[in-house]
């Protein structure tokens, strides 16, 4: 549903997507992809529908379901280096940065298709801080929309799924979340698509307080 006025949610940890969530890293995956798509023959925008919240080798593997996997592995490993040499344009997504601070001592964890590199590289690009809990793409055998990276966060974290809430932009990121029996807030307009339990359009109106049975109380609005 779409935000219309304050709402709270009552969760005992958070788990937050990276790239179209924290980071705007938009840019980027348009210029990598883009030449990506023109190196295979590929219709660009078709290919821009898929890639998202994915690992890159999930993504090869949709839209070249022929070709085999050991060589979107390599491919991936080329994009992944491509991707996290190029930081032009990448910037905080709105209110992050003041989000980010208001979980500080709570539960929370970033679970991005990003691996360390590309991660790490990203969020001090958008001048954010790395949560000490980090689910990547090294942690996991299975790409989103698989729940594994959600539910591996949770375990990470010592708090049950079902009292999680996921913080996604993409179609791939709502269907893990949904998938790990967690609540999903969308953020962005990608998020929209896919019916997110409560949808924003930034993190400038959403913060995290400690309530006094030791939950966390997020502020929606």
């Amino acid at each position: 549903m779409p935000m219309t006025a304050t709402t709270v949610l009552t969760a005992r940890a958070l788990l937050l997507d990276m790239d179209g969530t924290l980071v705007n890293s938009d840019a980027v995956v348009e210029r990598c992809w883009r030449r990506w798509a023109e190196r295979h023959g590929l219709d660009a925008d078709e290919v821009m529908k898929v890639v998202h919240g994915r690992q890159g080798h999930a993504s090869m593997a949709a839209l070249l379901p022929d070709r085999p996997m050991e060589q979107n592995l390599a491919d991936n490993a080329r994009m992944l280096a491509e991707e996290t040499a190029d930081m032009d344009g990448v910037v905080e997504v709105p209110g992050a940065a003041a989000f980010l601070a208001t979980l500080a001592g709570l539960p929370h964890a970033l679970v991005t298709s990003a691996d360390v590199a590309l991660s790490t590289a990203r969020m001090a690009a958008a001048g954010l801080k790395l949560p000490d809990v980090r689910i990547t793409a090294e942690c996991v055998g299975a790409s989103k929309p698989d729940p594994e990276g959600f539910l591996k966060g949770a375990a990470e974290l010592g708090v049950a799924p079902e009292d999680c809430v996921v913080f996604e932009d993409s179609g791939a990121g709502i269907a893990a979340g949904r998938a790990a029996g967690m609540r999903v807030v969308g953020v962005g307009p990608r998020a929209g698509l896919h019916r997110p339990d409560i949808l924003v359009p930034d993190l400038t109106r959403v913060r995290a307080e400690e309530a006094a049975d030791g939950t966390i109380r997020l502020h929606i609005g």
